[in-house]
């Protein structure tokens, strides 16, 4: 694969993109660097996505001077409130119990520059996620756990107990692990 030849960077922390990323069949090697994901009021779901994205970029891009770089950032949205990662038990807990038995968004914008061929592609996915009602007892387990603590709203789809939580979801299923997949692919393709 033509990506192969050139360096690859994925400038997050997160085991689950590394994870993603693998399945794409590419040679990577990840970046690490402290962002701070403010939110802005009055910014919309998208336009906050969009723009975590390319400030991480900017900083992934400072530390490499040649090859391609990937971002990402994932938030969820209930009732246009935006949810990010909780910062203690209780905040998980709390996130937990407003998503039960509703219909979520969950954004992942994504940023790609190519510094041989100087292309940028910043973009983003939706995906609709319905979680079954749940109870206090499942989420206090879920919790302790740790599980809920390093992810956007709180739960993860993918390898734990989290996925039991999700009635149906409406969309790319990878973008609610953290990397839509397929639209990642497409705008790497483009930046060759």
């Amino acid at each position: 694969m033509t990506l192969n030849k050139i360096p690859f960077y994925l400038a997050s922390k997160s085991p689950r993109r590394k994870k993603l990323l693998k399945q794409l069949n590419i040679n990577f090697k990840t970046l690490s660097f402290e962002t701070e994901e403010k939110l802005i009021y009055g910014e919309s779901a998208k336009q906050t996505v969009l723009r975590l994205s390319k400030e991480k970029l900017d900083k992934a891009v400072s530390k490499i001077k040649y090859g391609i770089v990937l971002t990402a950032d994932t938030i969820v949205v209930l009732n246009n409130e935006i949810i990010g990662k909780p910062a203690n038990k209780k905040e998980a807990e709390m996130i937990l119990k407003k998503l039960s038995g509703k219909t979520h968004l969950v954004y992942t914008g994504f940023a790609i520059y190519n510094s041989i061929t100087n292309k940028i592609i910043i973009d983003y996915e939706i995906t609709k996620v319905t979680f079954r009602k749940l109870t206090i007892y499942e989420i206090r387990d879920y919790i302790l756990t740790n599980s809920p603590m390093d992810k956007a709203g709180a739960y993860g789809i993918q390898d734990d107990f989290g996925a039991v939580f999700v009635k149906k979801i409406n969309g790319d299923y990878y973008n609610v692990v953290g990397l839509p997949l397929f639209k990642v692919y497409q705008a790497l393709l483009k930046v060759l």
